[in-house]
């Protein structure tokens, strides 16, 4: 049997946080989060690397964006999550990415994770 994937969720909303836990949990997956700080997903990565993170652009503590190079850098797919920059924005910034507009229907978060997580 396999151990299902392990999602980090870095999202500082609480309700948009939350929904977006249930939906990757309900798709089968292991949740790591909601974070709602830099501060803690970077502790969460650390401890337990990702198979993949969900990423909103602003946390708590800061602009998410170092964090998501280093993932990146340790080959953890991102998905960026965010109401405040545009999807061909972040393209352009990280083109190994992807990018989905809040708020965005569950079933296409699930089609985003799935395709990242088989590339």
């Amino acid at each position: 049997m396999n151990t299902p994937m392990r999602v980090l969720v870095a999202e500082d909303e609480f309700i948009i946080g939350h929904d977006l836990c249930d939906t990757v949990q309900e798709a089968g997956y292991i949740v790591e989060g909601p974070f709602d700080r830099i501060t803690a997903a970077a502790l969460s990565f650390q401890k337990n690397k990702p198979d993949l993170a969900i990423l909103d652009i602003q946390l708590g503590d800061g602009i998410v964006y170092p964090l998501a190079e280093q993932m990146m850098a340790e080959d953890v797919p991102v998905i960026f999550h965010s109401g405040r920059s545009t999807p061909e924005e972040l393209m352009r910034r990280f083109p190994d990415a992807r990018a989905l507009s809040k708020p965005c229907p569950p079933a296409e978060v699930i089609q985003t994770m799935q395709a990242m997580l088989s590339d």
